[in-house]
């Protein structure tokens, strides 16, 4: 038989599997396993990924929510935008807007405290880039998503859209202040 001529029995799958193939399959097989098993693995012991909720939710349910803290916990503005900066008791719920080009508002952190961090967007996908910790989170809109955050060291940390998100993507950056 010849690789350049078709076979004379078309229906390849009929034949029998030789042992050499089998080997090579089984060995596949097992290595799936082991890369499946490594992923499940990393993710509950590697302390690498976050575990988030999504909720869906409306853009006027969650302005609304982000307003009202807003008002509560607001201890100045920044910028010449006069964009407030929160400082939200320990233990609180905590809530960013992505939307062009901008997160909106700052935030304030206590260091060693745990907070749940509330993302959306109100107009593209963007994501949520921490530096220099590099957390990672698509922030899509109609949809909510909540990570339990505990910052542990001091100092400022940008955030950074890395979702192409239009014109002023490269500007699109805000801050978290941990104290």
């Amino acid at each position: 038989m010849s690789a350049i001529l078709p076979p004379s029995d078309r229906l390849w799958w009929k034949q029998p599997l030789d042992r050499v193939e089998g080997t090579w399959i089984l060995i596949a097989f097992i290595w799936c396993m082991i890369m499946f098993a490594m992923m499940v693995g990393w993710h509950i012991y590697g302390k690498q990924n976050l575990s988030t909720e999504t909720y869906k939710t409306t853009r006027e349910m969650y302005t609304a929510k982000t307003q009202a803290m807003v008002d509560k916990y607001t201890v100045r503005t920044e910028t010449d935008r006069k964009i407030p900066v929160v400082h939200p008791p320990a233990g609180s719920d905590v809530y960013l807007i992505a939307r062009l080009w901008d997160w909106w508002p700052v935030l304030e952190l206590e260091k060693d405290k745990t907070y749940r961090l509330h993302l959306t967007s109100m107009d593209y996908n963007h994501g949520f880039s921490l530096q220099p910790v590099n957390i990672n989170i698509q922030v899509v809109p109609g949809y909510e998503h909540v990570v339990k955050v505990t910052p542990n060291q001091s100092g400022i940390f940008s955030i950074v859209c890395n979702e192409y998100c239009g014109i002023g993507h490269a500007n699109m950056a805000g801050r978290i202040y941990v104290k």
